[in-house]
């Protein structure tokens, strides 16, 4: 079964944007077509997890997680939008399924408890902020953490606009994490809301990963998008 090499993490490219690619929008009846077009241009695959409670849609499942990482070697990131009475479970099932890092929200009364469990199994693991959420709710967890994910839009809802607040919380999460202490690389990144026009200005704020959607998988000429991502400057 393919997996990304042992430190992947600090292989990922630095001083450009990198390019995660949210399965959400790949053509789900063609996953395996849609898995070798973008093998070429993805530094991470992106994984939605929501359970009907927690955030509003239904998404995915361990089984996908299984099926993607039997045909890929792209990193694999499991951000789980679940309830705390189901979370600990969903992060072992899908640490069993095959992911790389595993995101939890910092919402989640037993965030830190999720961390814990998926940095035992020798996973990465992440956080990520409602649209809404005080930056300083993840304060805690900062020194075990390994990605930190912005919300820009209401949580677990496609096709909205971009809050005016994203770009400035980039901004100060990025110093936060610098201030964090931790020795190991950490990646700040931003979901939602990415399009052509919102992309350039958090980047410029600081995200060092966007979540692609529509943006990539519905490029006509997906190098070049990659392309136009990568030569965008940073802060």
């Amino acid at each position: 079964m393919p997996h990304p090499q042992p430190g992947w993490f600090d292989r990922l490219a630095s001083g450009r944007c990198l390019a995660e690619f949210s399965m959400w929008s790949a053509d789900l009846c063609n996953l395996a077509r849609d898995l070798e077009r973008i093998a070429p241009h993805a530094d991470i695959l992106h994984i939605d997890v929501a359970d009907g409670v927690f955030a509003p849609a239904l998404l995915f499942f361990p089984d996908l997680v299984s099926a993607i990482r039997a045909r890929s070697a792209v990193p694999i990131h499991v951000h789980l939008m679940v309830d705390d009475a189901i979370l600990l479970a969903q992060a072992g099932q899908f640490a069993d399924a095959g992911a790389d890092l595993i995101s939890i929200h910092a919402e989640n009364g037993n965030a830190a408890e999720a961390v814990s469990l998926i940095t035992a199994r020798g996973l990465l693991a992440g956080a990520v902020l409602r649209v809404e959420s005080p930056l300083d709710v993840v304060a805690p967890l900062l020194p075990k953490l390994s990605m930190v994910t912005l919300l820009g839009t209401a949580i677990g809802v496609k096709g909205q606009g971009l809050s005016e607040t994203a770009p400035g919380r980039i901004a100060e999460m990025r110093l936060k994490v610098a201030a964090s202490g931790a020795r190991h690389r950490q990646i700040v990144a931003a979901d939602g809301g990415i399009r052509d026009n919102t992309v350039p200005t958090l980047v410029a704020h600081g995200a060092e990963t966007v979540v692609l959607g529509s943006l990539a998988f519905g490029a006509p000429d997906l190098g070049a998008r990659i392309a136009w991502l990568h030569a965008l400057p940073g802060a």
